[in-house]
């Protein structure tokens, strides 16, 4: 699968639970749309995924990537009800940084 690096770099953050790396592979005013919520700029992304990652200690293996729209399907597996779920992350990027993530299943 063809990934761009920061997509790469994002599921490689998300599956060390590294809260600051995936924050850093956001653009300073970037948004995260996640169960109904908005987390506007990487601070507020940063304190969003910690605390995700403590309650849910969620990883995801990618299963599909879709070039055209910017859609990640992976599989996300973690202490949550459900679990594992195949959710869609449909990014927005921008000068080589995530600018827009929506998290949907």
């Amino acid at each position: 699968m063809n990934l761009p690096n920061i997509i790469s770099e994002l599921v490689k953050a998300q599956n060390e639970f590294d809260s600051t790396a995936y924050a850093n592979c956001f653009a300073e005013n970037a948004e995260v749309f996640d169960e109904g919520k908005t987390h506007n700029g990487k601070a507020e992304i940063e304190n969003w995924i910690d605390k995700a990652n403590k309650e849910y200690r969620a990883s995801m293996k990618p299963l599909d990537y879709n070039e055209k729209e910017n859609i990640l399907s992976a599989e996300t597996s973690g202490t949550f009800p459900g679990s594992p779920i195949v959710l869609k992350y449909h990014f927005q990027l921008s000068d080589g940084y995530i600018q827009s993530l929506k998290i949907t299943g």
